[in-house]
């Protein structure tokens, strides 16, 4: 999702509780979440599922959303949170997957599991944190992700696969 299409005054009205602003908001948000769920669930009825999901979520604890540059990273994992479980759901994804610390991760609470996120893009050195935001958040292919940065397909594919195990390990602590 990009920032640049929610003005800052738009989100900040919507923060606090400006009815009109969350709804454009919610307007605003819903295609890339959209998009982002078909991306990520198993199912094009799971992925309008998730989107309803995080929109309702997004509607409900915007107050909480501290800055415009979390919104996206916060969403994002909302949506991805809501397809793992729809998926675990229709039993398609064992309950617990991978070793203990991945487990006790899906188990907090959604509050704090979205903090660690952001904290854990925010504690990603800057090469690594704008490819991993460019192409998990923003989508961006890995041929627009060279383009922009001026770098080759394998650097980016390179920072990328750092990126993710760096906020795999962060996570997972």
């Amino acid at each position: 999702m990009s920032a640049a299409a929610i003005s800052p005054i738009l989100f900040e009205a919507a923060r606090l509780g400006d009815a009109e602003a969350i709804a454009r908001l919610l307007e605003t948000t819903q295609p890339d979440i959209r998009r982002y769920a078909r991306a990520t669930c198993r199912s094009s009825a799971d992925a309008e599922d998730a989107t309803q999901e995080a929109l309702w979520i997004l509607f409900r604890h915007v107050g909480t959303i501290r800055s415009l540059l979390a919104l996206s990273a916060w969403l994002f994992s909302v949506v991805r949170r809501e397809c793992l479980r729809l998926a675990r759901r229709a039993g398609l994804v064992p309950a617990v997957d991978g070793g203990e610390a991945e487990a006790a991760l899906l188990l907090r609470p959604e509050a704090d599991l979205r903090l660690d996120v952001a904290a854990a893009f925010e504690a990603l050195p800057p090469h690594y944190r704008d490819v991993a935001l460019m192409r998990d958040v923003k989508e961006m292919t890995i041929h627009e992700i060279a383009a922009a940065l001026g770098a080759s397909r394998q650097t980016v594919k390179a920072r990328l696969h750092r990126a993710r195990a760096l906020m795999r390990e962060y996570l997972t602590r």
